[in-house]
């Protein structure tokens, strides 16, 4: 029985390392999910990135657009104002 008892001993360790080698490639196949839905969000986030820089880049371009216009609005604001003083010294003092 001693031979018996030796391979019982032995399936068990081989039954036991067996059931060990399975929780690692379950927990290796939940790691590998695990990696490929990071990516997958990695690559939308990249996405959407991108997405928003465009956008600042067409606003960057639209605020240029209107700081000009503003600047013309100004200069033609104080070229009216400009005016408006001299004709008004003109009446008062040049009579």
């Amino acid at each position: 029985m001693t031979d018996m008892d030796n391979i019982t001993d032995r399936l068990d360790r081989l039954e036991q390392k067996i059931d060990k080698l399975a929780d690692a490639m379950v927990a290796l196949a939940r790691t590998e999910e695990k990696i490929f839905a990071l990516e997958a969000d990695r690559k939308n986030l990249t996405e959407r990135v991108n997405r928003h820089s465009a956008k600042i880049d067409e606003l960057n371009d639209e605020v240029k657009e209107n700081s000009r216009i503003t600047a013309n609005i100004v200069k033609i604001t104080w070229i009216v104002i400009a005016a408006l003083v001299a004709a008004f010294i003109k009446m008062f003092f040049m009579p």
